[in-house]
């Protein structure tokens, strides 16, 4: 178990401090004050009825916690665990209150800090995310770091993944509407 907030230094007002991680080849970031914890993957107790991407409650010191697979949430295939398989703890801001959320990820990469003034607008020509669902875009060498908007993706049911794009059936049609209020 590993907290993001001991791990890294107080950010100057002009940098934002992220966790990134990876699903399948793409990084994503989200801001530490949203992380609570990041925890080693055990499958979580399973709940019926709930959407494809909804995998259950797991158990953080007596709080049953919603846990979502976030690679069926963003459009892409689930895949089997691995030793690098981690359950990011978060705590997301809603209108109404603040979700706790457990989102299973492929592998933690680092906990960054990134000048605000590197973060570029969200594309919203030719990419496969909706572009309402991420706060910005770094540019790195070997890529771009996709900081995400937890609050937008998990406030409504709207999809993640940009319409025409390929997506991932699921019973819940890609989509995520959960009413458990932490």
């Amino acid at each position: 178990m590993t907290s993001p907030r001991s791990l890294a230094e107080a950010p100057a007002r002009d940098d934002l401090q992220v966790v990134t991680f990876g699903l399948g080849r793409e990084v994503f970031a989200v801001p530490v004050v949203l992380v609570r914890e990041i925890l080693d993957y055990q499958a979580p107790s399973h709940v019926p009825g709930g959407p494809a991407h909804f995998l259950g409650l797991t158990d953080v010191r007596g709080q049953g916690v919603p846990t979502v697979d976030f690679r069926l949430r963003l459009g892409l295939p689930s895949v089997e665990p691995t030793l690098a398989t981690r359950i990011i703890i978060l705590d997301v801001p809603l209108p109404d209150r603040t979700l706790a959320l457990g989102v299973v990820i492929d592998r933690v990469l680092a906990v960054v800090t990134v000048p605000v003034d590197r973060i570029e607008a969200a594309p919203d020509i030719g990419t496969a995310w909706n572009a309402g669902f991420v706060q910005g875009v770094v540019r790195e060498a070997d890529g771009f770091i996709v900081i995400l908007d937890l609050p937008r993706i998990f406030a409504g049911d709207d999809p993640v993944h940009a319409a025409g794009t390929a997506t991932v059936e699921n019973a819940a049609g890609g989509r995520l509407a959960m009413s458990t209020a932490a």
